[in-house]
């Protein structure tokens, strides 16, 4: 058959004609279900039923049937926004922008239809409701580990740059705050714009917030004033050298015209965002032709700095010639190449350049606190630390995470999870897991460790999706597992990465559009499934906080000093701490500060394990906790050397108990046997059965106040997990849904990403 050009035009109306009649018949068939789930609340209201979950579930439609309106008036746009995304995205954009429209609106449906269903057998009394809050945001308050609203902890959420509309804040946030930079000092003189200071007096004052505070830019006066290299290193989010004086002056001024009047007010009331995502690499490697992302050089202030910490470590120039092989004739002779070659970690002048740019940088954080707090002595702060930093290997960054939690009032961070990326080279934990739980597990475990009552705010929370991860039809469930994680592990509050699109639904053109093709905006169905999480979560909350706070008895030894030395130390470290994560027992750290500052009654087990470089004061430390009839057990690879490759301490058992094991399967063994003869173990055990062969059910369990066991389990592995339950080995019990308030299985099969959480009720 020949094709005309008149048979192809009636080809392409026939087509257009099927996608708009296709396009029409899901927006009425989602409007049409609107209707009646409308019908529905009546009807479950007049039996006393809780149905903010159904009014949330029709603002979510409603918000993301204008998204699909307008996503298709502006294919074309659409499609120049995946083309900016690698992989898939890129090479199937035309057709992505093309389908986006109609894919979000039979999300919709599924959604509205679930949300039905569910009402539904509410209504029929198949299954029963707890009550839920809607959050009231003006009556939020803080109290030292949590949130409280009406003297109940409560979780909340937000998204970054979400539109302050009452159609989008009513449901899916009310998180305010508000945003300061050293371009708003317009002389030397520390005068800050007028029109901030008037922005402060005139903004409303309602909801809970954080103070932003950005170091990207400086004033253009300032080069001129401070120095020509004043600004540097622009490809991070701290675009000037913190070590200058001038940029103390700078923050000084800031803060003096600007804290004073935040003070007290509610959108400061998360604190102060000392930094966005510091990092300052200082790395080299001589085998590549370009410097590591985001490395560089420092400036002389920053030598001079470290020529003087060099003195107060060393002493005299001879001990220092000594370590670093080197014939300096004093201190302020010292030379070093920054950024610093790779080849030489593992060196003394790695491991003292190391940890004075973590000491600098430390030193920064507590200037800033510092500097606030001396106008608001009430103001609580905290930075924005990739938690990837510490759970990682590298540690050329300057980030010390243990030292910035605990300078913190309140625990800061933006943990991410990764689940499906779009290029790069295959990870090993997709071998086993449906995500990347390790930044968020460890991480957190970490924090909580170094401040256990503190809240935890993750001001830009990664686990929707990165640059690097990403999936336009990523499961609803998986939201639910990764927030269920991560609030059962410790955090209060989050702002979701992110929200590009105004309330019309066109795309903010400011925004950060690599980031945008196939993230929330485009996902009615995960942005539902968030909200119903937190609706979950907050009607659990007390149980949730218990699991927060549930006491960590065995303790893994983390020694910043292999950390800086050694390549891999922190995979071996995760080699152990996968090992025991999934017996349902909290985990946690110490280090030589968390023993010297923290009762070791919060422990029953020391883990030291891979850790050859330690300083006479940490193996001190252990030292002491042996002496007070600690328990501590020790691998030969472990406390062999000080930070300088030289002979360590050893460690002498005392009054205490030191167990030499080498390989993790007898360490767990031993750790779990000793919990055991303390009676520290569950009172429930999981048996799981999966077909990868490696344990992927995470689970937490605490009593509620009628003295029953609520249990928590989360699938974060890759295949269904095979479950058997049991309560004191030989006790009858039932498990009830706590969500659904229906009996369910104790021996459920869980699949990827599915959450379990009930109550175990004896016979």
């Amino acid at each position: 058959m020949k094709i005309t050009l008149k048979t192809w035009g009636i080809f392409l109306l026939i087509f257009f004609s099927l996608f708009k009649l296709n396009a029409q018949d899901l927006q009425n068939s989602a409007v049409s279900k609107i209707k009646d789930l409308r019908k529905l609340i009546k009807k479950a209201e007049q039996k006393n039923i809780n149905v903010l979950k159904e009014e949330t579930t029709i603002r979510t439609a409603e918000i993301f049937l204008k998204f699909a309106a307008w996503d298709e008036k502006n294919i074309n746009k659409n499609e120049q926004f995946y083309i900016k995304v690698k992989g898939d995205f890129k090479t199937n954009a035309a057709k992505l922008a093309k389908d986006l429209p109609n894919f979000e609106r039979k999300e919709i449906n599924i959604m509205l239809d679930k949300a039905i269903n569910e009402l539904q057998s509410l209504v029929d009394g198949k299954i029963f409701r707890q009550s839920s809050v809607k959050i009231d945001w003006s009556k939020i308050t803080l109290e030292n580990d949590h949130l409280s609203l009406n003297n109940k902890p409560i979780f909340i959420n937000d998204y970054t740059w979400k539109p302050k509309t009452k159609e989008l804040t009513e449901f899916h946030g009310d998180i305010d705050g508000f945003y300061i930079a050293p371009t708003y000092v317009v002389n030397q003189n520390g005068k800050v714009r007028p029109n901030v200071l008037e922005n402060i007096e005139n903004k409303p004052n309602s909801t809970p917030g954080f103070v932003f505070l950005n170091h990207k830019r400086v004033p253009k006066w300032s080069e001129k004033v401070y120095g020509p290299n004043f600004s540097m290193r622009k490809n991070t989010y701290i675009g000037y050298d913190i070590d200058n004086p001038g940029g103390r002056k700078l923050q000084s001024d800031l803060f003096s015209e600007i804290v004073p009047r935040i003070a007290e007010k509610k959108f400061s009331q998360l604190g102060y965002m000392l930094c966005n995502e510091p990092h300052f690499f200082t790395q080299a490697d001589a085998t590549k032709n370009k410097l590591p992302w985001a490395s560089g050089s420092v400036s002389k202030y920053s030598i001079q700095k470290f020529r003087f910490w060099l003195q107060q470590k060393h002493q005299n120039i001879s001990a220092l010639n000594s370590l670093w092989e080197t014939n300096f004739i004093n201190f302020k002779d010292v030379e070093i190449e920054i950024p610093i070659d790779i080849s030489l970690q593992g060196k003394p002048i790695w491991f003292d350049w190391m940890s004075f740019n973590m000491d600098r940088v430390t030193d920064w954080f507590q200037f800033l606190k510092s500097e606030i707090t001396r106008h608001d002595a009430n103001a609580k702060v905290h930075v924005k630390v990739m938690p990837v930093l510490w759970t990682n290997n590298k540690r050329s960054h300057g980030i010390d995470l243990e030292a910035i939690t605990e300078l913190s009032g309140i625990v800061g961070n933006d943990s991410g999870a990764e689940h499906k990326f779009i290029w790069g080279k295959p990870h090993e934990w997709d071998k086993t897991y449906a995500f990347d739980w390790r930044e968020l597990c460890m991480g957190f475990d970490f924090m909580k460790s170094v401040s256990p009552n503190k809240i935890n705010l993750n001001s830009e929370l990664h686990y929707l999706s990165t640059i690097k991860s990403r999936d336009l039809y990523l499961d609803p469930n998986y939201a639910r597992a990764t927030f269920w994680l991560a609030h059962s592990y410790g955090m209060d509050a989050s702002v979701i990465w992110y929200w590009p699109r105004k309330a019309n639904g066109e795309v903010k053109p400011s925004s950060d559009l690599n980031g945008y093709g196939g993230s929330v905006t485009q996902q009615p169905r995960v942005t539902n499934e968030v909200a119903m999480t937190l609706i979950d979560l907050n009607s659990n909350a007390e149980e949730i906080l218990k699991m927060q706070r549930q006491r960590k008895p065995i303790r893994l030894f983390y020694s910043k000093t292999t950390a800086i030395n050694e390549k891999k130390y922190m995979d071996t470290l995760f080699g152990l701490y996968e090992s025991l994560h999934f017996e349902g027992t909290s985990l946690g750290f110490v280090t030589k500060n968390i023993i010297e500052k923290q009762d070791s009654k919060n422990w029953d087990v020391v883990l030291v394990y891979n850790t050859p470089f330690v300083t006479n004061d940490e193996v001190k430390s252990l030292q002491n906790y042996l002496n007070a009839g600690g328990t501590v057990i020790i691998d030969d690879k472990s406390l062999l050397k000080n930070e300088y490759g030289l002979t360590s301490l050893a460690l002498d058992e005392s009054k205490g108990t030191l167990i030499k094991l080498n390989s993790i399967t007898e360490i767990k063994e031993k750790t779990l046997a000793i919990l055991k003869e303390k009676k520290s173990l569950p009172e429930i055990k999981i048996e799981e059965e999966n077909e990868i062969g490696k344990k992927g059910c995470i689970w937490k369990v605490v009593k509620n106040e009628k003295g029953n066991q609520v249990l928590s389990i989360v699938n974060v592995g890759k295949s269904n997990a095979k479950l058997k339950i049991y309560l004191n080995e030989n006790t009858s019990f039932v498990c009830k849904d706590v969500i659904n308030g229906i009996a369910v299985s104790s021996t459920p099969i869980l699949k990827p990403n599915e959450v379990y959480f009930v109550e175990v009720i004896k016979n």
